[in-house]
């Protein structure tokens, strides 16, 4: 069985990744132009648009977001651990890949993406070593 805090850290995961994953599935150029919304252009500022592209990762971002909620509803460490391998297998390329390639943007948006994408590592790797919770067995009379 799974800890308290391991189903609310997939639960807010999991919230997390659903505008992301929703919003290029509603409006991919408004993705493209306007991705995080409190500073512009992350996305714009790394290439040109692909639509399918950008339909591809909402799609899958929800899928993920969907392994990640789920599992807290299932409830078993199992889940959770499964859940957060999903989560890695996106996460490590997606912060590999920016730590390389953030040099044309504001320093502060450096920051910010480097710390965005960081934490979607972070959160996984603490869910994977979290034990899960002993299940006592009745006693026998």
């Amino acid at each position: 069985m799974q800890r308290t805090i391991t189903r609310v850290l997939l639960v807010v995961f999991g919230l997390v990744e659903v505008p992301v994953g929703l919003w290029p599935l509603i409006t991919p150029t408004g993705f493209y132009q306007d991705f995080p919304g409190f500073r512009t252009g992350w996305v714009s500022m790394d290439g040109p648009f692909n639509e399918h592209l950008l339909r591809d990762f909402g799609s899958l971002t929800l899928a993920l977001a969907a392994t990640l909620i789920g599992a807290a509803v299932i409830g078993t460490t199992a889940a959770a651990r499964l859940a957060s391998v999903a989560g890695l297998l996106y996460s490590v390329p997606h912060f590999v890949y920016h730590l390389g390639h953030v040099s044309h943007f504001a320093t502060t948006d450096q920051v910010l993406i480097i710390l965005a994408t960081g934490l979607t590592v972070v959160v996984p790797l603490v869910l994977l070593v979290i034990p899960g919770r002993r299940v006592s067995s009745p006693a026998t009379p």
